[in-house]
Order: C-alpha cells, then structure tokens, then sequence
C-alpha cells in the first residue's frame, strides 16, 4: 500500500472509530435551503439542476446541512453522532469541481463542552495522520454576541451589527456609516397615511404598477423603518468600543487579556464566554493557537466558538465549531446544542505531495 493510499485509510479508520452513525446524504439535495441559510456568495458556488417544476436541486456542497435536516425529521430529541467521508461538490473560479470532505456533527449532546473537544480532537487527529501539526485560529461567536448585548446602542443596530459580524469589510462599512452619521436631529418625518399618498401620486404619475411589483405601502413602510433606523443613533464610544474589540488578534493567552481588560474599562460582563474559550485551550496541547477577535464564519447559526486550522501555505485544512441556532433554523420547535467540523481531504493529500 502506497503511503498515500495508507494515509486515506488511516483517515477512514478515525472516521468509523468516532462511536458515530456513518452519514451517507443523497448527491442530489434541493437548493432552498442553501440559498436561505448561506446567502447568495456560497448560493453561486453550487452546481444546480431544474426538475420540471421548476424547483431547484444542487449536488451535494457539504455534509453538514443535510445530516442536520435529516436528524429533524427523524425526530429529534435523542443525542446523536454522525461522522462522514465523501464527495462534495463546488463551483470554483475555473470551473466545477469534486472535493473529498471527512468529518463529524455531534447533536443534542449533554455536554457541549465535551462535545467541542471531541470535535476539537477529531480535527487534530486528521491532521496528524498527514503529518501536519496545524496553526489554530480561534473566534468567539458567543463572546462577540455577550458584547453586543451589553453595549450602549439603540435595540434596531444590534442584529445589523451581529449580521456582518465575520465580513470585515462589510462591518467596516456599516460602522464607518455609523462614525459619519451627523449628531444633529433630523426633521420631523411625514406620516404613514401622507407617504402612501405621495408614493401612489408618483407612481401613477409615472406609468409603474401599482400591484404588479412593491405596493406604496410597502415602499413607505421600508422609508420609514430606514429613516428610524439612520435616526437611532450609535453612540460614538460605543463605536470605538467595537472597533477596539474587533481590532484584538494574536496568541490565544494575550488576546483574551486584551479582551478582558478592555471589558473591565468599559464595565462589560464578559467573563463567562472567556472562561469557556479558555477551558478549550487544554485539549489543544502545544498546537499553535491564536484568537481572532472578529473571526467568525459568514453564517449566522454559528453560536459559540469556532475554528480553523491551516497547514504550512496558510490553507484552511479544518474548520468548524458550534453551531447551536442551525437546527432551529430548520425546523426544530427548541434550541438543541450542535457542534461539528469538516476535514479538506484534498487540501491534506497536497500538504505531504512531493
């Protein structure tokens, strides 16, 4: 057995070894749920079909939404472990393409501690059967959220502000927005009833529908929301505040001193989510571990921590994380903890080619 042939086994070894069900989801997946709950960035890296209804279908992008929507409608309740290797499918800059994915998804565990480390423990167990020992890259999802929520701000910013939490350059145009924004009162704005009138004179005035596309009360309702929004202003040390936080990365122990002191400067109660990054630490061993104060994935279901780990070239070789508001967001009645990871099997094989 060649030495790569003899390293896939191994991985598929550590896979079966994890006491979990082997996961084999249908190539063939529909599309919805990707584009409700990835947005249209990941929406554009899928390989879609049409059946003759018009619905959408896509192959298989990843293990992890399908395992999920599968434990919901079976019926959830009971813990359960999944583990999988296999193909995915993704569009990338020179065209389609099929990856080798393996990994784990850990659900409705009784201790989502435990279950972190398990996944922490897969992850650093795949990377060593290559002979890769990993930078690790930390992010505090819950510890970012516990901010949020103490901060000085008007109710109607905090979930904008939580939505491109992840998205740099998005976060740093919402908050550049917001540092722009004059201090001054604006004028006092039209009524509902006034706003619908006006809209409908000129959008009969103007030839448009007025069923056919947004109703005027439609378009007034959004104006007015806007208007409330731009006037409920953010305070101005608030905004530093998140800038100071999100600006914070480096080895794991600093970072989280820099965290906690600029908690106590501005009397935030941030010492619970920061006690539980830290109890991770120790499974981590002598693994190269930084923390990124505004790392996260682009998705808005990951909860707690979350991580990735990259090779040599910087390469994302593993990630994943908690990711306990998934569930829900497919149909689940309650809140049911969730933690998992996905291996790049490729990305690995091309750490140790010659």
């Amino acid at each position: 057995m060649t030495g790569a042939a003899l390293r896939r086994a191994n991985l598929e070894s550590l896979v079966e070894a994890q006491g979990a069900c082997r996961a084999t989801p249908p190539l063939l997946l529909s599309a919805d749920p990707y584009f409700d709950l990835a947005g249209e960035e990941f929406g554009r890296r899928l390989l879609l079909t049409t059946d003759t209804t018009g619905a959408e279908y896509c192959l298989r992008p990843d293990f992890t939404l399908p395992i999920v929507a599968s434990y919901i409608n079976d019926g959830v309740g009971e813990p359960a472990a999944f583990s999988y290797m296999g193909p995915i499918f993704r569009q990338r800059e020179n065209g389609p393409a099929e990856f080798d994915q393996a990994g784990i998804e850990l659900l409705a565990q009784p201790d989502g501690d435990v279950a972190l480390d398990q996944v922490l423990t897969f992850a650093r167990a795949a990377l060593s059967i290559f002979g890769v020992a990993p930078d690790i890259r930390l992010g505090g999802v819950g510890l970012f959220e516990a901010l949020l929520v103490q901060a000085d701000m008007p109710d109607a910013w905090r979930p904008r502000i939580r939505n491109r939490f992840g998205h740099t350059e998005a976060m740093n145009r919402l908050l550049t927005r917001l540092e722009a924004a004059p201090d001054a009162p604006r004028d006092k704005q039209p009524s509902r009833k006034a706003l619908v009138e006006s809209v409908t004179e000129q959008m009969v005035a103007s030839g448009l529908s007025l069923s056919e596309s947004r109703s005027p009360e439609e378009i007034a309702t959004r104006y007015l929301e806007q208007q409330a929004l731009d006037a409920a202003q953010v305070p101005r040390a608030t905004l530093k505040l998140l800038r100071d936080y999100l600006s914070i990365s480096g080895p794991v122990l600093q970072a989280l001193t820099r965290i906690e002191a600029l908690a106590a400067r501005h009397r935030l109660m941030l010492g619970a989510p920061i006690r539980t990054i830290r109890r991770h630490l120790d499974g981590l061993g002598e693994a190269r571990v930084t923390f990124d104060a505004g790392f996260s994935p682009r998705l808005d279901y990951y909860t707690g921590i979350v991580f990735e780990m990259t090779g040599a070239n910087g390469e994302v070789l593993a990630s994943g994380g908690q990711y306990d508001r998934l569930l829900e967001r497919l149909g689940a009645t309650a809140p049911i903890a969730a933690s998992g990871c996905s291996v790049w099997v490729d990305r690995l094989e091309a750490e140790v080619a010659p």
